[in-house]
């Protein structure tokens, strides 16, 4: 009776829609696994923050970081906390992880002399988290290859994000467990008719089945279309390009530990449009008397004095005539069709280069940080408010200062003064 009950139920239920709307859901969830946003700021985050030291997959001055969770999970738990939340401590600051005595972080400690950055009032817990989401699936939204290689050696990203691994494997899984299903609802069929002593012919095989086919075809039909609406969102857009560059050049170094200011060496940026390639002249302030540099020693320097003919034994250009320009690798490019104004946000909008730059400071192979989307921009528009105060450039806007002056708002963003026209940036 429990075997008829079970058989005559399943037999209710459209096959083509069960399968369909089974692998469809199947799919968004494997999408939805890994938060493509949370992945690309923890990317970001691990760049700026961590890859001076650490790879997600192979060991440098710190160990490899794939499998940190769970090995700190393996560690247990201790006074109250779990292993993934002394691995946030240990983070934020690693001494406070091992003044607590945690065994792990001890056992880390003798492992491992070399002493970790202190990150406490840097990165926040969703930051961490998201940190530790990209490196155990680092390779989850593999940039596709280019169509050429980018000069400097590097490779830019010029479509979609391809789906992870974990994508398929997932998709794979469910179109197994459904061939099973299906496979023990036939089986509970024959049974109960053999039990009846009704004799039935050979049962198709559910992949030769119309239903299943056409479920197939649905499945593929929505897949191809959520996969071109990707790939068509993203077409063009740059997210963590890190190209290669003739000259290594570090920000690190120069705008972080020497705390020289971008607009030192990117001048442009205040009063024009475009912010300019530092001349060599620039580099050559200082580094007509710096020659050998703390990472590189000489060999990157010694780039600079080809390239501009300087002989440092003479201190002259004696080598002028051979002198070439440097062919650096552009990394931040906007389409054609729009506009954008260095001027406009940095002199007259009070921005700072890290809103969209991100972090450079931190920086030893500068990378593009941010999507530079038009979505991205919109929302900055929506969000940022205008510095009216102290500020000539907005001393036009009568109206605006009498509604702030009577109340009547409290605030004002780009959005207000029409930063979200079209015609601001395409016209």
């Amino acid at each position: 009776m429990i075997l008829e009950h079970h058989a005559q139920a399943s037999k209710k239920l459209s096959l083509t829609t069960l399968l369909t709307v089974f692998l469809c859901l199947g799919m968004l969830v494997a999408h939805a696994e890994i938060d493509k946003a949370k992945w690309s700021e923890g990317k970001a985050l691990f760049k700026s923050n961590c890859a001076a030291c650490h790879n997600p997959t192979a060991d440098g001055t710190g160990p490899a970081l794939k499998g940190a969770t769970a090995r700190w999970d393996g560690g247990g738990s201790y006074q109250g906390k779990t292993g993934t939340q002394w691995l946030h401590v240990w983070i934020n600051n690693w001494h406070d992880a091992v003044n607590a005595k945690y065994p792990y972080a001890v056992a880390m400690r003798s492992s491992r002399p070399a002493e970790m950055n202190v990150f406490a009032g840097v990165l926040k817990d969703a930051d961490i988290d998201n940190i530790l989401l990209y490196v155990e699936n680092s390779d989850a939204f593999a940039a596709p290859a280019a169509a050429a290689p980018a000069a400097g050696g590097g490779s830019a990203q010029s479509g979609g994000n391809a789906p992870g691994a974990s994508l398929y494997i997932f998709v794979l899984f469910l179109i197994v467990l459904v061939a099973i299903l299906i496979g023990v609802t036939n089986r509970l069929d024959q049974i109960i008719d053999e039990k009846k002593g009704i004799v039935t012919a050979p049962k198709t095989r559910f992949y030769k089945k119309p239903n299943f086919i056409v479920a197939v075809i649905l499945v593929l039909i929505v897949y191809c279309g959520y996969a071109t609406v990707d790939w068509g969102v993203h077409l063009g857009r740059q997210q963590g390009y890190q190209p290669d560059q003739p000259i290594k050049f570090s920000h690190a170094l120069h705008a972080g530990t020497h705390k020289i200011d971008c607009q030192y060496c990117h001048q442009t940026a205040y009063k024009g449009k475009n912010s300019n390639i530092p001349s060599l002249n620039t580099c050559m302030n200082c580094h007509k008397n710096v020659s050998k540099g703390p990472k590189y020693g000489t060999e990157e320097i010694a780039k600079i004095y080809a390239a501009v003919g300087w002989d440092p034994a003479t201190k002259t250009y004696a080598n002028a005539a051979s002198a070439k320009p440097v062919e650096w690798v552009r990394i931040h490019n906007l389409p054609d069709h729009v506009y954008f104004n260095h001027s406009q946000h940095v002199n007259a909008g009070k921005v700072q280069c890290q809103t969209c730059h991100g972090p450079v400071e931190t920086m030893d192979q500068v990378y593009q940080y941010s999507p530079l989307s038009m979505g991205w921009c919109i929302n900055c528009h929506r969000q940022t408010e205008v510095q009216f105060a102290s500020n000539n450039y907005y001393s036009t806007y009568e109206k605006i200062h009498q509604d702030l002056k009577n109340k009547t708002i409290d605030k004002v963003t780009v959005e207000t003064i029409g930063g979200t026209e079209c015609q601001k940036c395409h016209y």
